[in-house]
């Protein structure tokens, strides 16, 4: 229950003697007894703030109010807009630079990083969108989402959101936990579609540079885009299609059963007593896979010191899942397998 609702419930207490509270997301189901006098329309003028409506009935001897939330302004704080503007400008450098462009002797050639900028935005903005959507579906006070700028050869360290309350039952965590890499996976996939018509096939490459990873899927849409390349041809990525590449190493990234990562929040509402062995043995397979690659350890060392191995319990855990949230779970498994890239980067 986020900080609006318990304000609500607070205020309540001086009108009914409160048995039970269901919270729905966008209303509050509240069971109790009202106490002699009271009116509903002082109940509702008094919370007219934040309720739209208030129905009530009675069940046996229990009354039940039915409190119709209004809808909240997302007001966007001030650092969430900094930081995306500072995002924005890295990501347009990089995207520049991978045009061949130096922005910082020709600034007006900025424009050439939009290609980049915009689709890799666009998937990371899209990922935590999603988590930021169903957490309020589940009436889960979470941030919007705060982008990372960095001097990399991307320009970002991606983007986040905090959770700022309780996840209250395995259906929420399953529905969160999943609905940002889906989210993002789907705005990827047309993007790696595109870019990749976009792309310039090149022959006889020397065997220098940095080489990208294959996926499943990137395998899958190579084939369908460029069927029957020829054994000496390499893909030189264009700017959109590699940012969709980038998009799914997150989203591959972000599905490990581990932690507090969104794989960890599926894998610990779908197997909520085997999760700690469960992520044991992930976090082992990380190490083992730091033996073929370097990048994995890295990634091993920022989950186990930033991000943490314990997850947080949930309050109503024995409720069972149904055949939706199993399918949502099997729908993240898929995307892991489809964007799953044993050696990211190959120098």
């Amino acid at each position: 229950m986020d900080e609006r609702k318990k304000k609500i419930v607070v205020k309540l207490v001086n009108w009914i003697k409160i048995i039970k509270i269901d919270d729905r997301g966008d209303r509050l189901i509240v069971e109790g007894l009202l106490y002699p006098g009271t009116n509903v329309d002082d109940i509702l003028c008094e919370l007219k703030e934040d309720v739209e409506s208030i129905k009530t009935y009675k069940y046996d001897t229990v009354d039940v109010l039915e409190i119709i939330l209004r809808k909240e302004k997302v007001r966007i704080p001030k650092v969430n807009i900094i930081l995306f503007i500072l995002t924005l400008l890295t990501t347009l450098l990089a995207g520049t630079m991978m045009a061949g462009e130096n922005p910082f002797k020709n600034p007006l050639n900025i424009y050439k990083g939009i290609p980049f900028s915009f689709s890799l935005l666009l998937i990371l903005g899209i990922h935590e969108i999603g988590h930021f959507l169903m957490a309020k579906k589940h009436g889960v006070e979470a941030t919007l989402p705060y982008f990372i700028p960095a001097p990399t050869f991307i320009g970002t360290f991606g983007a986040v959101i905090r959770i700022k309350s309780p996840i209250q039952n395995r259906k929420a965590l399953i529905e969160i936990g999943a609905a940002g890499p889906i989210a993002g996976f789907l705005v990827a996939l047309p993007l790696l579609f595109i870019g990749l018509h976009l792309s310039d096939i090149v022959y006889n490459l020397p065997n220098t540079g940095l080489k990208l990873g294959e996926s499943l899927i990137m395998k899958i849409a190579i084939g369908i885009v460029f069927p029957g390349l020829e054994e000496n041809a390499d893909i030189v990525l264009h700017p959109i299609a590699f940012a969709a590449w980038i998009g799914m190493i997150v989203t591959m990234l972000n599905l490990i059963p581990i932690g507090q990562l969104d794989g960890g929040h599926i894998t610990y509402a779908i197997f909520v007593n085997q999760y700690n062995k469960i992520q044991w043995v992930a976090f082992a397979l990380l190490i083992l896979l730091g033996f073929f690659s370097l990048n994995w350890l890295v990634w091993a060392a920022l989950v186990f010191f930033l991000i943490r191995m314990r997850h947080p319990p949930v309050f109503d855990y024995h409720r069972p899942l149904t055949n939706k949230e199993k399918i949502i779970g099997v729908i993240a498994l898929i995307i892991f397998i489809l964007t799953f890239v044993p050696i990211p980067f190959k120098v």
